[in-house]
């Protein structure tokens, strides 16, 4: 499966900027670009269906994993296992980057938002 960034489909959320690369597509897993402007941030959830793998492509996000707080740049890595509690805000005041990786694939019916 090949897909050009022109075909993936964008979704707006909350002030994330978001590109799917798989939405409909039934595969062990979910693929998506996360732009977080300035200012914005994930609302702490948890996934009851998929582990979240997040790569930091560009900028600093402010990361909460259950109770640990991190600042990720650039090349940072956080997995958030199935059942976690996270959430994420740019404090910066420049654009931060994600590469998202669901594994089963996203189902935003399993997503469970805390606040």
């Amino acid at each position: 499966m090949i897909v050009k960034s022109r075909e993936a489909r964008k979704i707006a959320f909350e002030g994330l900027e978001i590109q799917d690369y798989t939405p409909g597509h039934n595969h062990s897993s979910s693929l998506a670009l996360v732009e977080i402007p300035p200012g914005v941030r994930h609302r702490r959830a948890r996934s009851e269906r998929s582990d979240k793998y997040y790569f930091v492509i560009e900028g600093k996000i402010r990361f909460t994993l259950g109770s640990d707080d991190n600042l990720l740049e650039g090349g940072d890595f956080c997995l958030v296992p199935k059942g976690v509690p996270f959430g994420y805000r740019n404090d910066t005041r420049f654009k931060a980057v994600l590469l998202l990786v669901h594994t089963p694939g996203f189902e935003l019916s399993a997503e469970v938002f805390e606040d």
